[in-house]
């Protein structure tokens, strides 16, 4: 038992160092994708009356700009990640409230949900916390998260592939 606890917390130490790279070419593609997705999604929350933006869409600007080619960047699960997690977070809050179990429980199910469908994409996880938390409605789903989403993704086909040495995405589904 000392040996498997030993073992346990050895794995807790690391050891290798951290792959990351700085580009400044990565970091200004960055800077104007999340700048432009997050200002069009701001404007539009401010010309239209309603919510076109939430706070996980700029950890999805992080992953959708800083590592485009990584799987859960990719259009399926930006899109379909916050789908299932919001969708997720609205039958929680209908069936269980907007309790403590409800939060856990509704976040635990989003994660299994987008494991399960394949579309993991790790800001989606906030979803149902956001809509338990605010009392969101059904139509939260579509604005502000389909309509987000999709403009996320849209900002990200023109920008990544506006330098030549970015291809997005990787695939579709």
């Amino acid at each position: 038992m000392k040996d498997q606890a030993v073992s346990y917390f050895q794995k807790m130490k690391g050891g290798a160092r951290s792959p990351l790279t700085v580009r400044p070419m990565n970091i200004a593609v960055g800077f104007i994708g999340g700048a432009v997705s997050i200002g069009l999604l701001a404007l539009l929350s401010a010309l239209g009356g309603s919510p076109w933006i939430m706070a996980p869409f700029g950890a999805s600007c992080v992953l959708a700009f800083a590592v485009w080619d990584a799987p859960l960047s990719q259009p399926r699960n930006l899109v379909g990640g916050h789908l299932i997690s919001t969708l997720t977070g609205l039958v929680t809050l209908e069936v269980l409230g907007d309790g403590i179990w409800a939060m856990a429980i509704g976040v635990g199910a989003a994660i299994s949900l987008m494991g399960m469908t394949r579309t993991t994409h790790p800001p989606a996880g906030a979803d149902p916390l956001v809509v338990i938390m605010a009392g969101s409605g059904w139509s939260f789903l579509f604005t502000p998260v389909l309509a987000g989403s999709f403009m996320i993704v849209v900002v990200a086909l023109l920008v990544n592939n506006a330098v030549k040495e970015r291809r997005y995405p990787t695939f579709w589904w």
